[in-house]
């Protein structure tokens, strides 16, 4: 089932997305010593953060994730401890901007790689599962529940593309388990109701923990992290770096 799901949902095509995601800016600028000093000041709101070892973690991928952790640092800071609508708006801003769009196999040298944040950010790149996987993990640290939460496969319409449509990921938000969802995209910058997004066809989605078919409220069968081994890397790879 997983590998048909795969198969089925191919990675969105970059000549489609380029102009929608703008290049990383602040490339190799701030100090690791900064970085740990705005981090401390996020800790004391946000406690899902593991501030040592996201420190550690982000070494490895070299100074363009560094000051792209300072960036995320200090948004983060920016909204700890205000709604979930401040915290989905600056957060979904924040990627949409730093972050390139790029396929997996230019970025990656794979066909369909999930990366986790600091891979994202360590590339300031990737594609539309990265950036979801980046807000979701990000705005899981700032205390949104995963259970409001869930990365949703759709078919997006764009017009020239095979078929009328590109397979496609996005974030969804509940504010309640029966509420319109508020989408979280990199096509459109604004963040809008799913009801008001018809040119997105949800597949199924999913979060930490469960598989929904469509956006709804029907389950589909078996764990997520189970049927979805990609899935399972990434949030691997993510609370390893230190994200809840």
């Amino acid at each position: 089932m997983e590998s048909d799901l795969r198969r089925s949902e191919s990675p969105t095509p970059a000549t489609l997305l380029r102009g929608n995601a703008t290049r990383l800016a602040h490339r190799a600028r701030g100090l690791l010593v900064a970085v740990s000093a705005g981090m401390a000041v996020l800790t004391s709101s946000v406690q899902a953060v593991d501030v040592d070892r996201i420190l550690k973690s982000v070494q490895r991928y070299g100074p363009p994730a560094e000051a792209n952790v300072k960036a995320l640092r200090q948004a983060m800071v920016g909204v700890a401890g205000k709604d979930d609508l401040a915290k989905l708006q600056t957060i979904n801003d924040f990627y949409n901007q730093h972050v390139a769009y790029a396929e997996d196999i230019d970025n990656w040298g794979q066909t369909d790689y999930w990366a986790s944040p600091l891979e994202m950010l360590g590339k300031g790149a990737g594609d539309c599962e990265d950036y979801v996987i980046g807000k979701y993990f990000t705005l899981t640290s700032l205390g949104v529940p995963d259970a409001k939460l869930r990365l949703v496969y759709v078919r997006a319409s764009i017009p020239g593309a095979p078929n009328g449509y590109i397979a496609h990921m996005v974030l969804a938000y509940y504010s309640t388990p029966d509420a319109d969802p508020l989408v979280l995209d990199i096509l459109q910058a604004m963040i809008r109701p799913a009801s008001q997004r018809p040119d997105l066809q949800p597949v199924f989605s999913f979060n930490a923990e469960g598989l929904w078919q469509g956006v709804g409220g029907t389950r589909a069968q078996g764990d997520p992290l189970t049927r979805l081994s990609k899935w399972r890397e990434a949030l691997t790879r993510a609370r390893q770096e230190g994200f809840h």
